[in-house]
């Protein structure tokens, strides 16, 4: 067997090529081993993983690092795994009635900044030339969130952990962290739920 073949059956993952950046194979290799663990439940407490902390997690850029596409679509599927068991879990714990007064929450907190009006959901960047994202793609994509919600209307839950927006510039556009965090939640409930 050839170094290469060698290589890709050794590994989770492909490489992007040696002058190209991907994700740091060891930090990516710890944290699914850690996964791992804690979903065959022989990992430390103190160490386990969660579907936050799955969407939350970050690699360092490595040259010929794991492809970053494979590893955000693995992610993706893990993240929808754990929640599906934080889902399963609380139920089993509390009841249903306990899940759904969870989502109920999240949702109203999350329908109540959806029904605010265009162009003032999020704040504005207070300092001036910070790269925001553009008002009209952010407004878009709430009021398909309002659909969503709503009226039933098909969107899927990758869409919206993939969704890019065009760049503005301070107070032309909505702050980046508060647009990312708000985001952070519909994924959450959204994984939950479907």
């Amino acid at each position: 067997m050839s170094q290469d073949n060698a290589q890709k059956t050794q590994t989770p993952f492909e490489r992007v090529s040696p002058q190209e950046f991907g994700y740091n194979t060891k930090q990516v290799d710890q944290f699914l081993a850690r996964a791992r663990a804690t979903f065959n439940g022989t990992g430390d407490d103190a160490a386990a993983v969660t579907s936050h902390l799955v969407r939350r997690t970050a690699f360092e850029p490595q040259k010929g690092g794991y492809d970053a596409r494979e590893v955000d679509t693995a992610l993706d599927r893990l993240e929808d795994v754990f929640a599906q068991r934080e889902r399963d879990a609380l139920i089993e714990a509390e009841g249903e009635d306990a899940w759904l007064q969870q989502i109920g929450r999240l949702s109203a907190i999350l329908r109540g900044r959806l029904h605010r009006a265009p162009g003032e959901r999020f704040r504005r960047p207070t300092r001036r030339g910070v790269p925001s994202y553009n008002v009209e793609d952010v407004d878009e994509l709430c009021d398909e969130l309002i659909d969503y919600f709503e009226h039933d209307t098909p969107l899927s839950v990758d869409a919206v952990r993939r969704v890019m927006f065009r760049e503005a510039k301070g107070q032309e556009g909505y702050e980046e962290s508060q647009v990312d965090a708000f985001l952070d939640r519909v994924v959450e409930l959204m994984a939950s739920i479907d």
